[in-house]
C-alpha cells in the first residue's frame, strides 16, 4: 500500500496588518484542510498573520503582541493537523521573518528567512535580520524542510536544507506578479528541485496590496523538476496535492492556465477589488470619455465590483465628438452602470472669463486644454466627496511615462487601473474583453485616439504612434538600455531624444499620480525611483 502526505496549499487573499481578520481567515482554512480534504499539513504564505509587506508597521511594538496572540489562537485549532505559518516575531531590536510549524495545540519549531531580498520592489534590510540555520520535522516519517520565498531563488538555502536530511521543502512566499515573474518563478523551483533531488510545495499569496499584485499560481514540483500542479492565477482557494513518501514524489494533478492577456486582466480585477473593498469604499467613480482607457477601466470596474458599484460619467466640452457621446453611452447601457452627463462648456467659458484679463499677454496653448481636464477633476472630486465612492482613475503608463496627462486633471482619483498598462496593451486586453463579451464598442478600439481637448486633435499630434513610443519606454525605463543603444537598434535619433526628455522632466506628475497595480519589473513608483531634481537630463 502507497504511504502518502495529504499536503494543501493555502493560497489566501489576507489584508495587511489585519491579524484578527486574518487568523480567523487562517484557521477556518485548518479546519477546512482537515474535515474537508483530510489534509496532512498545510502551508500558507509568507508572513501569513500579517499579511505582505507590512512595512514601517514593522516598527509598531502593539504588532507583536497581536501576533502572539494570533500564534496561539492557530495553535489551539491545530489537533490532527500541522500548519506552516509565516509571521513576524521581534526580539529586542532585532527582527525575524518567520515560519512556525505548528502542531497539536503549539509551535514545535520556528525557521528564520535567510536570504532577505533588497532589490525591486523589496527593501527586507529595512527591517529584517537574516537567519542562518535550516529547519527539519518529521510527519509521518518523512523530513520536511522550511524556507521562505527568497531562500528559494539562491541555492545555498535549500542545500543546506537537503544536506540536513530533508525529503520534502514547503515554501512561504510573496511573491509579485509581472508579466515574465510566473515563468521565471517556476523556472527557479524546477531548478532548484532537480539540482537538490529534492520536492517542492511552493504556496504564494494571492492579493492586491495598493500597487503591488501577488499571482498565487502556487506549485507543487516533482523532486526532477517537473510540475505536479499548478494553482490558478489571481484566484483564492485551498489546493491539495499528494505526496507519495516511498517514491518521495508527488503524485501529478491535472491543471490548465489561461494565456497571458487573460492572466493580465485577472489581476488588473484584483487589483481594483482589493483596493476599493479592503480600503473600504462603497463604489468607484469614472470620467468615460468615449475612449479606449476610459471604456477598458470602466469595463474592468464593473468586472471587479459589479455593475451597481460602478458610476460613470461624461463631460462633454465643444470638443467632444458626436461620436465620442454615442459610444460612450452605449458602453455604459451594455454594461448598465448608472450613467449621467454633466457638460463643462458653461464652466469652461465662466473660467476663460475670470482669468481673460491674466491671460491676456498669452496666445492660447495648452493651458486651455489642462483647464477642461482640471474642470473635469473637479466635478469627479465633488461627486467622489459626496457619494463616497473613490474616483478610479483612467491614465496608462505611455501617458504616465512621457506627461500626457494633466496634473489635478484627469489624473486626479485614488487609484489607477492602467497605470503600469502600455498604451498597445490596453487594445490587446480590450480586444480580449470583448471575447467574451462585446461591451467595448468596436469604433472605441478602431478610432485613432484623441485627449479632445483642441479640434481635431490626436494623440500623434504630440507622440510618436504608440507602437513606436511603447517600444522606446520598454528599452529605456524597464530595460535600462541608454539612448545609443535603442537608436542603434533602428529608432529614429530625435524621436528617441524627445521621448527620453519628456520621461525625465514628467518625474514630478508621476510622484503625485494615484496608485496603480504593478505588472511590470519596473513600474513607476516603488519600483522605479528617480529624483525629481537632477541634473542628468541636460547631460543626454
Amino acid at each position: 500500500m502507497t504511504n502518502t502526505i495529504t499536503t494543501v496549499m493555502a493560497q489566501l487573499d489576507l489584508k495587511t496588518a489585519a491579524i484578527k481578520e486574518n487568523t480567523t481567515k487562517i484557521i477556518n482554512a485548518i479546519q477546512d484542510a482537515k474535515s474537508r480534504l483530510h489534509a496532512d499539513i498545510i502551508v500558507f504564505p509568507e508572513l501569513t498573520i500579517t499579511s505582505y509587506p507590512p512595512e514601517d508597521l514593522l516598527e509598531r511594538e502593539h504588532l507583536y503582541y497581536l501576533v502572539r496572540q494570533a500564534l496561539d489562537e492557530i495553535a489551539q485549532a491545530c489537533h490532527g493537523i500541522v500548519a506552516v505559518v509565516g509571521y513576524p516575531r521581534r526580539d529586542k531590536d532585532l527582527i525575524y521573518n518567520c515560519a512556525a510549524w505548528i502542531q497539536d495545540g503549539k509551535l514545535v519549531k520556528e525557521y528564520i528567512k535567510q536570504e532577505l531580498p533588497n532589490y525591486g520592489v523589496f527593501d527586507e534590510k529595512r527591517y529584517f535580520t537574516a537567519g542562518d540555520e535550516p529547519a527539519i520535522l518529521t510527519l509521518k516519517g518523512t523530513k520536511i524542510g522550511i524556507m521562505i520565498c527568497e531562500d528559494v531563488w539562491h541555492q545555498p538555502p535549500m542545500e543546506k536544507t537537503v544536506k540536513a536530511g530533508a525529503e520534502l521543502i514547503v515554501a512561504l512566499n510573496a511573491s509579485p506578479y509581472s508579466k515574465t515573474k510566473i515563468k521565471r518563478r517556476n523556472l527557479t523551483c524546477q531548478q532548484r528541485a532537480d539540482e537538490n533531488q529534492t520536492a517542492m510545495l511552493y504556496v504564494n499569496l494571492v492579493c492586491g496590496q495598493d500597487d503591488l499584485l501577488f499571482d498565487g499560481s502556487s506549485i507543487a514540483v516533482g523532486k526532477q523538476g517537473d510540475i505536479a500542479f499548478q494553482a490558478p492565477t489571481f484566484e483564492e482557494g485551498l489546493y491539495p496535492v499528494t505526496f507519495n513518501q516511498d517514491t518521495r514524489d508527488f503524485i501529478p494533478v491535472t491543471f490548465s492556465q489561461p494565456d497571458e492577456t487573460a492572466i493580465i486582466y485577472k489581476g488588473l480585477i484584483r487589483g481594483i477589488q482589493d483596493y476599493i473593498n479592503k480600503n473600504g469604499f462603497s463604489g468607484v467613480i469614472i470620467g468615460l470619455s468615449g475612449g479606449i482607457d476610459s471604456a477598458l477601466t470602466l469595463t474592468l470596474a464593473v468586472d471587479a465590483l459589479g455593475k451597481d458599484r460602478v458610476h460613470a460619467v461624461m463631460m462633454p466640452s465643444e470638443y467632444t465628438s458626436d461620436m465620442s457621446l454615442t459610444d460612450a453611452k452605449a458602453q455604459a447601457e451594455a454594461l448598465e452602470v448608472n450613467y449621467q452627463i454633466i457638460p463643462i462648456q458653461t464652466l469652461f467659458s465662466t473660467f476663460e472669463q475670470a482669468l481673460e484679463t491674466h491671460f491676456e499677454p498669452y496666445s492660447k496653448d495648452s493651458t486651455e486644454e489642462n483647464l477642461q481636464a482640471r474642470i473635469r477633476g473637479t466635478l469627479l472630486m465633488a461627486l467622489s466627496n459626496k457619494t463616497g465612492n473613490m474616483v478610479l482613475s483612467t491614465g496608462n503608463k505611455s501617458e504616465m511615462a512621457v506627461g500626457y496627462a494633466t496634473l489635478y486633471g484627469d489624473m486626479a482619483g485614488g487609484f489607477c487601473a492602467l497605470k503600469d498598462v502600455e498604451k498597445t496593451l490596453v487594445y490587446k486586453l480590450a480586444n480580449y474583453r470583448n471575447t467574451l463579451s462585446p461591451v467595448i464598442p468596436q469604433r472605441v478600439i478602431d478610432r485613432p485616439p484623441s485627449a479632445e481637448l483642441a479640434h481635431d486633435q490626436k494623440d500623434e499630434d504630440h507622440l510618436p504612434p504608440y507602437d513606436i513610443l511603447d517600444q522606446i519606454i520598454d528599452f529605456y525605463v524597464e530595460q535600462a538600455w541608454s539612448m545609443k543603444k535603442i537608436i542603434e537598434h533602428g529608432f529614429d535619433a530625435e524621436t528617441v531624444k524627445h521621448v527620453v526628455r519628456l520621461i525625465h522632466m514628467n518625474e514630478h506628475k508621476r510622484q503625485q499620480a494615484p496608485p496603480g497595480p504593478r505588472i511590470t519589473e519596473k513600474a513607476f513608483g516603488r519600483d522605479r525611483r528617480y529624483p525629481i531634481t537632477s541634473g542628468y537630463l541636460d547631460q543626454l
